[in-house]
């Protein structure tokens, strides 16, 4: 069905054609959810909460509504290989039903259930739809609501909630497509995970230039790859037509993602002339989002939007991407929708300026481009580059914020204005400057206010030291690079302290959700010994645990323990139980096998176990990590009540819901002090014997990790581990 009209009057009462904008919406794509996860960030209210948003609004009315037509394989053929074809287009089918969930494993972060082929192929058709609309002249532009996302399906392989990568099979299907004339295609990418699925299948590709802004991390953020690095420029003729703007961390907002338009993209659109505008609309850099951590507001994606419509004739298709707290993405997509349509002006307004780390980036952006796209050249002058921001920005007016926070917060700021005059550019600052900020949704107004004033004091650090460094006498340089003002340093010093004894839990959205926990202190005072027997055998590997990071190997890093204090004492034993390898693939590792316990003794079996001394709520930080980072940390995951419970009766508890490694098995007790591990469920081993879960050996990279560990910790000879761990992956369960 379609709803529409065509004309309207301006102000002036002067006849003007309004522009035809499309909608796709279609709720059978509401069929493809996690079916043992009620909380996956990717479900089916994403689309319903904006396409509720809409209606509201009453833009609707406005545009012109589509449902949505399944795309036909011969144009996803154009991407993806018929493996990958074959896969998506089967996988709902019940002969998939008891193997389904081993299959989405062997994948990165992917989940299929009965509506998931349908939901796949309705979003790669809705987008081909209004793409080809668009390209006809039929609509002007168009948004399509669609789940699941696309942009990190590469050519054989789902992964990062995408099946099918829609907005490549609608740009090939338009090149493809003589008919249309279409030989330009601009590709933006705004989610704020980078498109590397789209990047690949356009590498060598001129008439497709394809250009991401997301978060980098210096690559740890996901996908977690160097794809995403802006050296990333393309290959052979299409050498150049590949941007990657990566950010070094997530708190960039309008006024960073503005300045990589108006620096990069803006210029080299001009040059490049596109036919048509493709938008990857993903919206997890919106403020407030679980996964993004990034503060893009409503009136930042309008701007971004306004920008482009300048090119093509304003033929823009949007596709949505990522995006997870619903009220963003709703209010995000009503805010992109509006400037499709040129109805009214743009609302808002943004006083921040970009961080220093951002216009690092566009730099090098620009001097890594600037062989294939002469315009840049040309160093941005100083009197652009020069205006900075603090390191930290806030949803909403900061005084606002102030006016909420509490009483010790406003103290504490309060010190850093005072002493904000005076200079301070020893050596001493550098570690407070660069104090790392967590990556998390903050919604305590205490945390706010603090992670503030730490903002601030990296702010007076960075003002002084380039008040310094800026001075015309080299004289005086020497001079004030010495002094130091104990005023500042100790302001500094008071806000840190108490930032840094804040104790506080993760809920399920990666948000802070509790300060001080009163459990926390309670198992802080208990020791228990942690009995290791797979990677974390390998001190740095079980180190990630505690104090954040990753090794060699791994794929994807640890958050690390509340309190990163290491174990107080390591030792080693060997234990009656049945060490194996199962599961073909993890989210940490990759490819292959990682080492389960049998939770049942046998004393025909010997397991070496790497004991780590450490406090109750560091073993409830680890089986975090090691399980479902969702739970709601207002109570421990394992409490005094369970350890006494397993102590007395010699039980394994099972502490969590999901988890790979939720079962806690009690082992005995050394010096007094019980001896824990995690491991799989009996269920789960029945699983392995069964075959419904597949045994497999470990990767050469894990099974190095373990190799390290043995030999390390004086246990045996590397050839004797080799030969341990070759056992335990071929003996029958």
């Amino acid at each position: 069905m379609e709803k529409m009209e065509l004309k309207s009057e301006d102000n002036k009462g002067e006849n003007r054609r309004r522009r035809r904008v499309g909608l796709i919406h279609d709720e059978r794509m509401c069929k493809h959810f996690a079916l043992d996860d009620d909380y996956h960030p990717e479900n089916p209210n994403r689309i319903l909460a904006i396409w509720n948003k809409l209606k509201s609004s009453g833009i609707t009315q406005r545009c012109v509504v589509l449902s949505a037509k399944e795309a036909e394989d011969k144009y996803i053929a154009a991407v993806h290989t018929k493996n990958h074809i074959d896969l998506i287009k089967s996988i709902s089918s019940k002969k998939f039903d008891s193997r389904r969930e081993r299959i989405a494993a062997k994948y990165n972060s992917i989940y299929f259930n009965e509506g998931s082929s349908e939901a796949a192929y309705l979003a790669a058709g809705s987008v081909l739809e209004v793409a080809e609309k668009v390209a006809k002249g039929e609509l002007d532009s168009a948004f399509a609501i669609v789940r699941p996302p696309g942009h990190h399906a590469e050519e054989n392989e789902p992964m990062g909630f995408c099946l099918h990568n829609n907005v490549a099979i609608a740009t090939s299907f338009l090149l493809n497509k003589i008919e249309l004339g279409i030989k330009k295609i601009l590709i933006v990418d705004w989610d704020v995970h980078h498109g590397n699925g789209t990047q690949k299948m356009f590498w060598m590709d001129p008439r497709v230039l394809f250009f991401s802004v997301h978060r980098y991390d210096f690559g740890t953020f996901y996908p977690a790859s160097e794809d995403g690095s802006h050296i990333m420029i393309g290959k052979g003729p299409g050498a150049g037509y590949n941007i990657n703007v990566p950010w070094e961390s997530g708190r960039c907002g309008d006024a960073d993602y503005i300045a990589a338009w108006d620096h990069v993209l803006i210029p080299v659109a001009k040059e490049f002339s596109p036919d048509i505008i493709m938008i990857s609309a993903g919206f997890d850099a919106a403020v407030g989002d679980p996964l993004g951590g990034c503060h893009v507001t409503p009136y930042g994606y309008s701007v971004m939007l306004k920008k482009l419509m300048e090119f093509a004739q304003g033929k823009i298709v949007m596709a949505l991407e990522g995006g997870y707290n619903l009220d963003s993405i709703a209010n995000s997509v009503l805010a992109c929708v509006e400037v499709l349509v040129e109805e009214k002006p743009l609302s808002g307004s943004s006083e921040a300026y970009p961080f220093e780390s951002t216009w690092r980036v566009i730099q090098a952006v620009r001097e890594k481009l600037s062989p294939f796209w002469p315009i840049l050249k040309y160093e941005l002058s100083k009197k652009v580059t020069d205006v900075k921001a603090p390191p930290i920005q806030l949803n909403g007016d900061v005084n606002e914020w102030l006016k909420k926070a509490e009483e010790p917060a406003q103290a504490a700021e309060q010190r850093v204005k005072e002493a904000e005059h005076r200079v301070r550019t020893a050596d001493k600052m550098r570690e407070i400057a660069e104090f790392p900020l967590w990556p998390v949704v903050i919604e305590s107004n205490y945390l706010q206010s603090l992670l503030l004033c730490i903002a601030l004091a990296q702010e007076i650090w960075k003002d002084n030291k380039k008040e310094i460094s800026c001075s015309d006498s080299d004289g005086e340089n020497d001079i004030c690079a010495n002094i130091v003002s104990e005023d500042l340093e100790k302001a500094v010093q008071d806000i840190l302290q108490p930032f840094s004894e804040l104790r506080v839990g993760i809920n399920n959205n990666d948000e802070v959700s509790t300060v001080s926990a009163p459990w926390r202190l309670e198992l802080s005072k208990i020791d228990v010994w942690y009995a290791t027997f797979g990677s974390n055998m390998c001190k740095s590997r079980f180190l990630c645990y505690i104090q954040g990071g990753q090794v060699e190997g791994m794929r994807k890093a640890c958050a690390g323990s509340l309190d990163k204090s290491p174990p107080k004492e390591i030792l080693w034993k060997s234990v009656p139980h049945r060490l194996f390898f199962g599961r073909d693939q993890t989210k940490t590792w990759g490819p292959g096998g990682v080492a389960f316990l049998h939770p049942e003794s046998n004393s025909e079996n010997r397991a070496y176990m790497c004991l780590y001394r450490i406090t109750l709520e560091q073993f409830n930080d680890v089986l975090l990590q090691e399980n479902d980072s969702r739970f709601d940390l207002s109570s421990p995951v394992l409490d005094l009540t369970d350890l006494d419970s397993m102590m007395e009766k010699g039980k394994s508890v099972e502490v969590l819901e999901r988890g790979w490694y939720r079962n806690v098995v009690h082992l005995g007790n050394e010096s007094g002090i019980p001896i824990l591990t995690m491991t799989c469920t009996l269920s789960n081993v029945e699983s392995f014997k069964s075959g419904i879960l597949p045994l497999c050996a470990p990767a050469k990279e894990y099974s190095d990790t373990l190799v390290r560990g043995l030999v390390g910790g004086n246990q045996c000879l590397e050839e004797e581990a080799m030969a341990y761990i070759l056992e335990a992956s071929t003996n029958p369960l």
